[in-house]
């Protein structure tokens, strides 16, 4: 009994310092990217494109990036979703359990969302100079969605898998159609779920650097078309952190905060988001 009692303390005492350590890492990057970012705030960090002379340490901001990011994270996230939401319906209600077709499309899902994002970089970008076409908006959103469709999707497949199967059963049994089932059944019980899906994806692509480094290039204007070059808010780090100004650094580490509060956000609107769809389903 006493060993058992050990056991027990130890295993406790491990999860809460893990906890803790999660805790402190995510408090600990919050007040570096504070402290050397927030001196370099400014309203023309969120109101101007960086000027002649910036990456110098003279006037402008970073609106650029802050557009670019928004642009490509949600043409990313909006064209994932289209592709992603059939897939999962798909699996979910019209493959059977029994069936070997789906734990194969699972594999590969599992299979993309652990290949790393310069891979997917590299592969946009083959695809791109083979079609002569350059780094562009239009580019990084496809393989913002390409990066995106496989978290989204399992993300969606487990939701809709935890769904009691008695609410499915029902609808056909009354004389719904399989179609009508998932549709009125299936997504609105797993509405929660499925908008945390769609908004953990985001987050995902909006912090990505690798991808579009090689597909979406990088600019100091707002792009007003997607055939022409955006720039991103991860590259306005990696760039501004590369100089040896220390005024453009402090304005890198600007940037990391803005990103950071942007992906603070999307996590906190994904629970509230939920909290609140969350009265539509059964439990």
């Amino acid at each position: 009994m006493k060993r058992r009692h050990i056991e027990e303390s130890i295993f406790k005492a491990l999860m809460i310092g893990s906890s803790g350590l999660v805790v402190g890492s995510l408090g600990l990057i919050l007040l570096t990217v504070i402290a050397k970012g927030a001196p370099a705030l400014n309203l023309a960090m969120f109101t101007q494109t960086p000027k002649g002379g910036y990456y110098l340490g003279k006037e402008g901001g970073i609106l650029n990036a802050i557009v670019g990011s928004l642009y490509l994270a949600g043409g990313g996230t909006a064209l994932a979703l289209l592709l992603s939401l059939p897939i999962t319906l798909y699996l979910g209600s019209y493959v059977r359990r029994r069936s070997r077709w789906a734990p194969i499309v699972r594999l590969a899902l599992d299979v993309l969302w652990g290949i790393p994002s310069i891979v997917y970089g590299a592969f946009g970008f083959t695809i791109m100079a083979a079609l002569s076409i350059r780094a562009s908006l239009l580019g990084g959103i496809l393989v913002l969605a390409l990066l995106e469709l496989p978290i989204m999707t399992r993300a969606m497949d487990e939701v809709i898998r935890m769904m009691p199967s008695e609410l499915e059963q029902a609808a056909l049994a009354l004389g719904a159609t399989r179609l009508e089932t998932t549709l009125h059944i299936v997504t609105r019980q797993t509405l929660p779920g499925l908008t945390t899906a769609i908004l953990l994806a985001f987050g995902r692509g909006i912090g990505d650097a690798a991808s579009v480094l090689f597909t979406a290039g990088y600019t100091d204007r707002i792009p007003t078309s997607l055939f022409q070059p955006a720039a991103s808010l991860p590259l306005a780090v990696f760039f501004q952190l590369g100089t040896p100004f220390p005024e453009v650094q402090q304005r890198g580490y600007a940037a990391a905060l803005i990103l950071t509060v942007l992906i603070l956000l999307v996590s906190l609107g994904s629970r509230w988001l939920s909290a609140r769809l969350g009265r539509y389903a059964i439990r």
